[in-house]
């Protein structure tokens, strides 16, 4: 083996580990989206499970109850801050969206402003 083809193999062989690198950095942003992901996921089935366990222990209510509360006076912004409560972003910027653990400005911009 000469010089010249040992060199043009690890000249390859350093072509293959970039190759490498990339899909291993591609690879690990792919991973961090699905975990991302799954713990947004996971705080939403923890909102669902205790609003379900809520409604569980109150019974739940009548259509005649619905209707009453449909015709009440600011039930919409009793609606928005109960989402917002529960952990929804009620705002014009990311509404529905699940809220991390802190406050978000827009939302309580929002909530002030319809009181």
């Amino acid at each position: 083996m000469n010089k010249k083809e040992v060199f043009e193999q690890v000249s390859y062989m350093e072509e293959q580990i970039g190759q490498l690198y990339q899909q291993l950095g591609d690879l690990k942003k792919h991973l961090s989206e699905l975990l991302e992901e799954n713990h947004r996921l996971g705080v939403e089935n923890h909102h669902l499970r205790k609003r379900l366990e809520e409604e569980n222990e109150n019974g739940g209510e009548s259509e005649g109850q619905l209707d009453e509360k449909d015709n009440a006076v600011g039930e919409g912004y009793d609606n928005l801050a109960r989402l917002y409560e529960e952990g929804f972003h009620i705002c014009n910027v990311h509404f529905g969206s699940p809220r991390q653990d802190e406050d978000c400005l827009f939302c309580l911009l929002f909530l002030n402003k319809t009181k």
